[in-house]
């Protein structure tokens, strides 16, 4: 209950509907209630006395009653799908906020998959549950109290009835939603493993057809989607009990009613017009105690999606602004690393650190290389700049600040970097090179990309800079990818470039060329590339060689051919492979 009242809490300007729906709904019953009771006596005093005057009179009455209450609900309704479309769409709007302020921990904490799942199908349960409850809800029980009204004016002896059959249904109601609980929380979690399914085929799907493993995903995908129909019917098999249940209720209800009922008539101390109009009024109870079995059962599965959403919205951030300066800026691109140490262990079950003991000082406007064997912290190193991630301890230091002292967006838009797996968007070449920045001029934009040596093949498509992406880029070259990616980011006229890797699909000869603009048009930023081969950094400023986590070298490419035995060893082993 206290997680519902949490999600109604966003329903922000939609509450005048959540409160509007149920209002109608009552003005609804109350003048559906009014119904069976003008038919008794259009059948006790008009029928009976063969006044077709008061038939018809009677009748109107009946029939503007029904219109009239036809409109409350038809409003009710209305109102009902304004408000929980509403919630959803807050919900939708703070879940993809709070997510985009996750930092890479928090985002590994949640599967990407998992993420898709409460954003549509666990929300699409919640907006179900929520225009039932504040409809239904409303609906079925003070339908239920005024019909229970009425044939106890009517006769409270059958009334009775109404004692056995109600609580029975109810405590039949209860159990099936207990047991049927778990296994609806089981089948979201099996929804879990089918988006992912289906994301990994999508985003990989070259990689499957050059594989040959269609049949192997197929089988994979069907797997999943087996498990979600398994767990469905579980789930399903308890709450169709309901149904059977239900209605030998309802049957065994009008059974007594017309026995009992019909013995009155015949000793004359009840109307056959009231049987009748105690008829409707039972069906009435009936059927709204089986509206009300449905919301619970849609709340049922609603709750787990509800735990789903708010434990997204309840993630604790990793990164944070609390005490920085908002109008703190780097004045310029020097970095330095204070005795650095960072681990993952907070977030994962790693004893050893990552990155041990660094201590840099990297001048403004310097271009440093970055070498070392996979697993050796490269791209750890990079990401702890523009705060991907916090130090363990140490400080991080841009500007002759702690990076901790500026708000995020100040630092990152201080920091440009390019990473392993370059992303472009839907949408334009000019588009996708504008989210460096969007007030960037035509000639900013052709410079940036000159620069990056993107220019030449972007003019060669018919549409130059017009020419549309597909998601991810998947219509430009690996090479012609990063080269537009590094565009983007010096559009950002950083403070310091990084590059991870990111010149590993260009020839060496472009690659050169785009270390030499940096230089002579960018000489203001301090870039620091990390690559594989040391014909990319051997020009470099300075050079650092990171061996597990540690500095094992750091000079310029003379400097360390004569002190450091792996920078040496690496640079002997690429020029006998070029040999």
């Amino acid at each position: 209950m206290k997680n519902l009242k949490r999600i109604l809490g966003y329903l922000g300007e939609y509450k005048k509907y959540a409160i509007l729906a149920p209002l109608t709904v009552a003005l609804e019953v109350l003048l559906e209630i009014w119904i069976p009771y003008l038919m008794a006596d259009i059948i006790d005093v008009g029928i009976a006395n063969k006044d077709s005057a008061y038939v018809l009179k009677t009748g109107g009455v009946m029939v503007i009653v029904a219109v009239v209450s036809l409109f409350f609900g038809a409003g009710s309704g209305r109102f009902a799908a304004l408000a929980s479309t509403g919630l959803v769409r807050n919900l939708r709007k703070a879940l993809f906020d709070k997510i985009q302020d996750f930092s890479f921990a928090n985002t590994d904490h949640f599967s990407t998959p998992s993420l898709i799942t409460r954003m549509t199908t666990d929300l699409n349960f919640v907006q179900n549950s929520v225009m039932m409850m504040v409809r239904m809800l409303i609906r079925g029980p003070l339908m239920m109290i005024a019909a229970t009204f009425m044939t106890f004016r009517i006769n409270a002896e059958l009334a009775v009835i109404y004692l056995i059959a109600v609580p029975f249904l109810a405590a039949i109601i209860l159990t099936l939603s207990v047991k049927a609980h778990k296994y609806f929380k089981a089948m979201f979690d099996k929804y879990d493993t089918l988006n992912r399914s289906i994301q990994e085929n999508l985003i990989g799907i070259r990689v499957v057809k050059s594989f040959v493993r269609r049949d192997h995903e197929n089988k994979k995908f069907i797997k999943s989607a087996s498990d979600v129909m398994d767990m469905s019917l579980h789930a399903e098999r308890i709450i169709t009990l309901n149904g059977p249940f239900m209605q030998l209720t309802v049957n065994a209800c009008i059974i007594a009613l017309l026995w009992f009922g019909g013995k009155r008539i015949i000793i004359g101390n009840m109307q056959a017009g009231e049987l009748i109009s105690f008829i409707n009024y039972t069906n009435q109870i009936l059927i709204q105690l089986m509206m009300i079995s449905m919301v619970l059962i849609t709340m049922v599965i609603s709750r787990e999606s509800i735990r789903r959403i708010l434990e997204v919205l309840d993630e604790k951030l990793d990164l944070s602004d609390t005490g920085a300066d908002p109008n703190l800026k780097p004045l310029n691109g020097n970095v330095k690393f204070d005795h650095v140490s960072f681990n993952y262990s907070s977030r994962k079950d790693v004893s050893d650190t990552t990155l041990t003991d660094i201590d840099l000082d990297l001048p403004s406007g310097s271009m440093v290389g970055i070498i070392g064997g996979t697993g050796s912290g490269k791209s750890t190193f990079v990401q702890l700049i523009p705060r991907l991630y916090d130090v363990t301890s140490g400080s991080v230091q841009v500007g002759g600040h702690d990076v901790r002292d500026y708000t995020l967006p100040n630092i990152r838009d201080a920091v440009a970097i390019v990473l392993q797996k370059n992303v472009l968007f839907s949408g334009t070449i000019k588009e996708n090179l504008k989210w460096g920045n969007e007030n960037a001029t035509d000639e900013e934009i052709i410079a940036a990309c000159k620069a990056a040596q993107a220019h030449d093949f972007i003019m060669a498509f018919p549409d130059g800079y017009d020419t549309e992406l597909t998601q991810g880029g998947t219509n430009v070259s690996g090479g012609q990818k990063q080269r537009l990616c590094i565009a983007r980011a010096l559009l950002k006229n950083p403070k310091v470039m990084i590059l991870d890797d990111s010149t590993s699909a260009v020839d060496t000869a472009t690659e050169a060329a785009i270390r030499d603009a940096l230089r002579s048009r960018y000489k203001n930023i301090t870039t620091l590339i990390i690559a594989q081969r040391i014909s990319s950094v051997m020009d470099a400023d300075k050079i650092i060689v990171l061996d597990e986590g540690r500095v094992n070298g750091f000079g310029t490419h003379e400097e360390l051919m004569k002190t450091n035995h792996i920078y040496r060893e690496v640079y002997e082993s690429q020029q006998k492979g070029a040999e």
